[in-house]
């Protein structure tokens, strides 16, 4: 912004922070209030406040617009130029996972790829990961072995045999935490996490493995996520059902109602069906396919997902999710970290001269949209630069014309 002399504006979706369409959370939550929340409504509201920015300050035709995005935000950053061309000029979308919302496999799947962060760091690990869930699934078949799992993993309550699955997804998705978080240095985005949680995360993995006590290693490194409760102390037990909700999008659950909000969007249009199978990756076997997502999402929402309504409003489908950028769009910018657990569901190649693909070797989720810091890879100053080539290259073909 210094350097365009530009203004930036932060647009607040529609059903989440404070933006509640009917009041109250408890108001707009209803089955009947929520039907309201969609990607096309709120892109209809950024594409109708736009024009009011640029009268508000007095904007001229030859001003320039932006958007920018990273993950969600990325894919809307991406929609927003395809569908409103005469509102928005150009765009970057970091960490957009356009192939995953129209049911493309990624290259590598979602938890293939958090696998491969741990493989890298030490192959030993994702190994002993593997001998820890298989513990507690053996351990979990006697009362005792539930006892066991109660004490070594540190849980507030006993674990009780119908709440074992739910053990596994709760130390499954720090995992899926620490790969999005992965940066070089410490941050407090989604949770307090050190430098290269990944590599501390191994560590506690080999550490309990030397000690002959895999359950450790896995709950240090889960802890790593979940050490701090809402008040910022060092919690002493993890109370597994307060960190993690049942939710449709298996990558992870929040736990407020900004996550009710992505909640209902998993169960209408961004559908996200991501699977283990204990062979590509680390984690026991678990499928999440369109049925067991239906049964979910007509239980909490009254609604059944709509698969194919995101490649019918945007286009693209399975086999070639770029096919709608290809046709249709221009003068975007997709950026992908490769330590990104949603970097396979992103465009790792240029779709055309002015929609390229830029890859941060390693970066973590959308690190290049977070400020400058002297820790950054090599490879994402580069990939700042290059960003900031092509901007600087449309905004002056758009003043000239």
């Amino acid at each position: 912004a210094p350097e365009f002399g530009a203004l930036v504006v932060f647009c607040e979706h529609r059903y989440y922070g404070k933006t509640l369409p009917f009041s109250t959370v408890n108001e707009t939550f209803t089955r009947e209030n929520i039907g309201y929340l969609s990607i096309e409504q709120a892109l209809a509201d950024y594409a109708m406040l736009m024009p009011q920015i640029k009268e508000k300050y007095g904007a001229t035709d030859k001003s320039y617009v932006i958007s920018f995005g990273g993950s969600y935000g990325g894919m809307l950053t991406a929609w927003f130029r395809l569908k409103y061309p005469n509102v928005v000029d150009a765009g970057l979308a970091a960490s957009a996972p356009l192939g995953f919302a129209v049911g493309a496999n990624g290259k590598p799947n979602f938890f293939d790829a958090v696998t491969n962060d741990v493989d890298a760091v030490d192959e030993r690990c994702p190994g002993f990961v593997r001998n820890a869930f298989s513990e507690i699934l053996d351990l979990a078949k006697t009362e005792s072995g539930l006892q066991t799992i109660t004490t070594q993993m540190r849980l507030c309550k006993p674990l009780t045999a119908d709440r074992v699955n739910h053990l596994i997804l709760w130390a499954r998705n720090a995992f899926t935490t620490l790969g999005m978080m992965d940066y070089p240095y410490p941050t407090n985005f989604l949770c307090p996490l050190p430098a290269f949680p990944i590599d501390a995360s191994c560590k506690a993995i080999l550490n309990g493995a030397a000690g002959n006590d895999v359950l450790t290693g896995l709950t240090d490194a889960a802890g790593l996520v979940y050490n701090q409760s809402s008040n910022g102390k060092v919690q002493t037990c993890f109370d597994i059902e307060s960190e993690y909700i049942e939710c449709a999008d298996q990558t992870g659950c929040g736990v407020d109602y900004n996550s009710w909000a992505w909640d209902y969007q998993a169960c209408t249009e961004i559908i996200l069906l991501v699977s283990t199978n204990n062979i590509t990756d680390m984690f026991p076997a678990y499928t999440w396919d369109l049925d067991t997502l239906t049964t979910y999402c007509e239980g909490r929402w009254g609604v059944k997902p709509r698969p194919e309504w995101t490649q019918t409003y945007f286009g693209g489908n399975p086999k070639d999710p770029a096919q709608p950028f290809r046709d249709s769009a221009s003068k975007i910018i997709f950026s992908n970290g490769l330590l990104d657990p949603w970097h396979g569901g992103g465009f790792l190649s240029d779709i055309s001269d002015d929609m390229p693909a830029i890859i941060l070797k390693h970066g973590a989720h959308h690190l290049d949209l977070r400020s400058k810091n002297k820790l950054d890879p090599p490879s994402t100053t580069a990939a700042r630069e290059l960003e900031l080539t092509y901007l600087r290259r449309w905004i002056k073909e758009g003043r000239e014309m």
